[in-house]
């Protein structure tokens, strides 16, 4: 059955039909042209791209990209051979405190090629896939600001958020801190190191978006072995 919520996704196919007519840079229009699936199709159906953007800061409206991964699955397989990642150059300047994050520095992208550079690229394999992510503001967010500074119009996708997957298995507790403290009941991380232990997955270097992708993807993978069978109409997924 599926859930009901006062802030239910859009209709995504529909509205890619619509942004596909009103796009106007042709990557774009390309890109929403290609469509989506229909919410009601079974998770094992489902084309998945796992998605991560490391950024210069957290703040999409200020800050920028500096790398990207990408990395097909299905619940069944990781398509390791079809991964990309790429290093560009940010449209603002790195900080120390993102470099000791990323470990991405000034050489790194001093010649590396700019955002719009590996666009084609990027919504090409981005194009009729449903993007996997572990905290949605950040890879939604981050490239939507991009493609209005790049294109003067925004990217729209529907996006399966694995942290927000594992909120729903580990609500928070209300209780006032002084009386968790005092029952000695600790939140529950739904980081994406700590919520991959829970599943007996492998601790990956972090912070590094082709690594953060690959590691998403497994997640979801054992997400759905453990809480979300294979027959789960991806709607009650996205978002």
């Amino acid at each position: 059955m599926r859930r009901h919520s006062t802030d239910a996704p859009p209709d995504w196919p529909a509205l890619f039909a619509q942004l596909g007519q009103a796009a106007r840079d042709p990557r774009l229009a390309r890109f929403y042209q290609a469509g989506t699936v229909s919410a009601d199709t079974p998770l094992e159906q489902v084309p998945l791209l796992a998605l991560d953007v490391e950024t210069t800061g957290l703040d999409s409206r200020r800050d920028s990209i500096v790398s990207l991964g990408l990395v097909p699955f299905n619940l069944r397989r990781i398509h390791c051979r079809d991964a990309n990642y790429w290093v560009v150059k940010p449209m603002g300047e790195l900080s120390s405190q993102s470099v000791t994050f990323h470990h991405i520095t000034h050489s790194d992208v001093q010649s590396a090629p700019s955002l719009d550079a590996v666009l084609e690229h990027l919504l090409t394999a981005m194009a009729g896939k449903i993007m996997v992510v572990h905290y949605r503001p950040i890879e939604r967010g981050f490239l939507d600001q991009a493609m209005r500074h790049l294109l003067g119009e925004g990217l729209q996708f529907p996006v399966i958020d694995t942290m927000q997957l594992e909120a729903r298995l580990h609500p928070r507790k209300r209780r006032p801190g002084w009386l968790r403290q005092l029952l000695d009941q600790q939140t529950v991380s739904i980081r994406l190191a700590d919520s991959r232990l829970r599943y007996g997955l492998p601790l990956y270097q972090a912070h590094h978006a082709l690594t953060d992708a690959l590691a998403t993807a497994e997640l979801l993978q054992a997400q759905s072995a453990t809480h979300y069978p294979a027959s789960t109409a991806v709607g009650d997924l996205w978002s």
